[in-house]
């Protein structure tokens, strides 16, 4: 349960609660908010504790999250999350962020290229994969370290932050060593519960992926280990999920934004070259992303789609990118 104190309630009363809820044992977690004392309760506690702590005059409402998640919960904090990324905030009331960039990282010279279109394009943050999760072991699988190291420099050259993605907890140092500003956890890695644990100790903020066939319940229980683990700065990507249609990759559930908005605090973004495939409709579905409430849109983009080393058919042209990111300016002023 997350109870909710009245403004301008003493310290002393919080921490009375707080002792109580130990001396039952149980455990709590204090709100990092700042407007009013928000307190959440993470075990099952006695009836007779629980009625004695909602009988004080102190506590002004309790709220019992559909599943086992609480610091994620939209009532463990009365002002939404933004998240910080250098001078980039994501998150209600800040402009529609575009991370962009190529599938993968394919060589120094090529990652600066990309950047400087990115840059061009008027886009927020560069992505790019320099370890690649592939379904096919004989598929290019990155360039490892190195291309962190190449990513990170473009990134610096041309002014934007760079977010990759972690495939392992062994490689979390690699990746603060390297300066990554985001780290990725990839839908397949969503319930990979080491890797949450170890990624949340970077103390880097974090864009967790929806898995393929994850509830919303799972992921925002996979955000919960996050937070538990020490890291507050969570962004949600809802990326398509796999449903019996193959027209497209996965299926784009934008009903998720709305349903978000209500249950978490946390920033919402919106991969549409993930979910599509293909690369023609993904502008349509930026528009609608943002139109539905995205925080920020992450689409892939190569100089050269047909000669990309990974997902080429899902990734956008330079003036295709300009595009989306005029029209998601315009749609975030609307809405």
């Amino acid at each position: 349960m997350i109870l909710r104190f009245k403004n301008g309630t003493p310290e002393s009363e919080v921490l009375a609660v707080e002792a109580e809820v130990a001396h039952a044992g149980g455990r709590s977690i204090r709100s990092d908010e700042t407007r009013r004392p928000i307190l959440a309760v993470v075990d099952k506690l006695p009836k007779e504790v629980e009625a004695k702590i909602m009988a004080r005059d102190s506590v002004e409402d309790r709220v019992d999250p559909p599943g086992a998640w609480h610091q994620a919960h939209r009532s463990f904090r009365d002002t939404p999350t933004v998240v910080q990324i250098g001078d980039l905030r994501i998150g209600e009331g800040h402009p529609c962020v575009i991370m962009s960039g190529p599938c993968s990282v394919e060589g120094a010279d090529a990652v600066m290229d990309n950047a400087r279109r990115v840059k061009q394009a008027g886009a927020h943050m560069l992505r790019g994969g320099a370890f690649k999760p592939r379904s096919s072991p004989y598929a290019f699988q990155g360039f490892g370290v190195e291309g962190l190291g190449q990513l990170k420099r473009a990134g610096d050259a041309h002014g934007l932050p760079v977010i990759s993605e972690i495939m392992d907890a062994s490689l979390v140092e690699a990746f603060v060593e390297a300066d990554i500003d985001c780290l990725q956890i990839g839908a397949r890695n969503m319930q990979n519960f080491t890797l949450l644990k170890a990624v949340a100790r970077a103390n880097r903020p974090v864009l967790l992926k929806r898995g393929l066939a994850a509830t919303v319940q799972e992921w925002l229980s996979a955000a919960e280990y996050l937070m538990e683990g020490g890291c507050p700065d969570v962004i949600l990507c809802e990326r398509g999920i796999r449903t019996f249609e193959t027209a497209t990759r996965n299926t784009l559930d934008l009903t998720v934004l709305p349903l978000l908005r209500e249950w978490t605090h946390l920033p919402i973004v919106v991969d549409p070259s993930h979910a599509a495939g293909i690369a023609s409709l993904i502008p349509v579905l930026c528009r609608a992303s943002v139109a539905a409430g995205a925080d920020g849109l992450t689409v892939e983009m190569h100089l050269n789609p047909a000669e990309a080393r990974s997902d080429g058919p899902q990734a956008l042209l330079p003036g295709e990118l300009k595009k989306v990111v005029a029209e998601s300016r315009v749609l975030s002023a609307l809405f």
